[in-house]
């Protein structure tokens, strides 16, 4: 049996997810992580680890100094940046030198990109929405001008316009269009004294000339476009799904629900009920999850991303709306039933993952056998709540198809899954051996 891993985190050590992350691994009783700080990085030019240290690296968000090295801002709500955020994060990730890395860079600098990342999930066949902007030959966007001609030539009354390296939903525009040339925009951008900021209220533009002047503000950090899918709802509230992946298998599931068209809970958002959104999927649940995996498999060398996964209206088909490098700060949250992340959270879940391949001869996962559970009835977890309001989105305009299409919907693999009381619902797949570089 090989020795136990010896952990180091690149981040912001007052952050809460390196706090999070070391707590994690005290409690596997092993040693806390040496924390290697974004600032030391950036300010010493690199960093060097151990051949025997695991590399994790974190958010470099929420530090001032950090930010302001990367985008030259000193005011955190500020938007513009993300192109230049872009270029200095990738260029001092390949700053460090040695450790068995669990973040691939080259995989990191597609996942910080909308355009590539979504070229690489459609052309491996997962479902995405449609995009004019990730193609191989994909048009520059210069400005609202351009968004306007790429809306009407790929027929989309409705789009998403996003910063192609930006995060929480900064820089975002939900853009409708209808007769008579009318459009609006639902977003938290807001200009004053001629710069963006984030907001932390969502709201709707009418004037195109505003939207049009936000619009070519952003344009030059570069745009990404999607169709947008109108969107499944849970209990009178806009409804998609974030889903953790440690190493190929969903582990971890959340319901995201709103009264606009954006979760992101500092936006509003909720957490929603996920034993509802398991039985409105029904058998297509594992399908669901199956998409998410699909979608982590186009990052081999990562252990862990987070999915951003879109159910349709009746939930009976999903599409991933966006892969996250760092989407698993889910505190509290533990793995769904059969990952074989029971009673885990998403740090605890990464660490057992290189755990069990650091004991494997062949440095790969072992097999696992999945939990046959007897029908119960779903309880739902302290970390989620619901609410009533009227639906935001009441739209019943036909679902336009995805990128791809989805795969059909597969038969039950052997027995039965269902829920102990108390857990979020069971999923179980074939074992696989591929993943981070470890």
């Amino acid at each position: 049996m090989r020795d136990e891993p010896r952990f180091a985190v690149v981040g912001n050590p007052e952050n809460r997810r390196v706090g999070l992350f070391a707590r994690a691994a005290t409690e596997a009783g092993l040693p806390a992580p040496r924390v290697v700080p974004w600032r030391d990085v950036l300010r010493e030019g690199g960093a060097t680890f151990a051949a025997d240290e695991v590399v994790r690296l974190d958010s470099p968000g929420e530090d001032a100094e950090v930010d302001r090295a990367l985008r030259d801002m000193d005011d955190p709500t500020r938007v513009e940046g993300s192109a230049r955020w872009y270029a200095r994060f990738n260029a001092v990730v390949r700053t460090l030198d040695g450790g068995r890395r669990l973040d691939d860079p080259d995989e990191l600098a597609v996942l910080f990109d909308k355009r590539r990342c979504h070229r690489r999930l459609a052309e491996a066949g997962v479902p995405v929405p449609a995009s004019p902007t990730s193609g191989r030959a994909a048009p520059a966007v210069r400005g609202w001008a351009d968004v306007r001609a790429l809306m009407r030539e790929h027929a989309m009354p409705r789009a998403f316009v996003k910063l192609a390296h930006g995060s929480s939903a900064s820089g975002v525009l939900a853009v409708e269009t209808a007769g008579g040339g009318r459009v609006q925009a639902t977003t938290s951008v807001e200009s004053a004294d001629g710069r963006l900021h984030n907001s932390l209220r969502v709201r709707r533009i009418t004037r195109e000339t505003e939207i049009a002047a936000l619009v070519d503000a952003l344009a030059p950090d570069g745009l990404h476009i999607e169709r947008w899918l109108p969107k499944a709802s849970l209990h009178g509230r806009v409804a998609d799904l974030r889903i953790v992946v440690v190493d190929g298998r969903a582990t971890h599931a959340v319901v995201r629900t709103s009264r606009s068209p954006l979760t992101n809970l500092h936006l509003g958002g909720a957490r929603g009920d996920l034993g509802a959104a398991i039985e409105a999927a029904g058998v297509r649940w594992e399908q669901a999850l199956e998409i998410c995996e699909r979608a982590a498999a186009c990052f081999p060398g990562t252990l862990c991303v987070g999915v951003d996964l879109l159910p349709a209206i009746g939930w009976r088909r999903f599409a991933v709306g966006e892969v996250n490098a760092f989407g698993d700060l889910l505190p509290r949250l533990t793995g769904l039933p059969g990952s074989g992340a029971e009673g885990l959270d998403t740090y605890a879940a990464q660490i057992a993952a290189v755990r069990a391949r650091a004991a494997s001869p062949t440095g790969v996962r072992p097999p696992y056998a999945p939990v046959a559970y007897a029908p119960v009835a779903y309880e739902r977890s302290a970390y989620e709540r619901t609410a009533d309001e009227p639906a935001a989105d009441a739209s019943a305009a036909p679902v336009p198809a995805p990128h791809e299409p989805a795969p059909p919907v597969p038969a039950p693999r052997g027995a039965a899954r269902h829920v102990p009381a108390g857990h979020e619902p069971s999923h179980h797949q074939a074992p696989r051996t591929r993943h981070a570089t470890l």
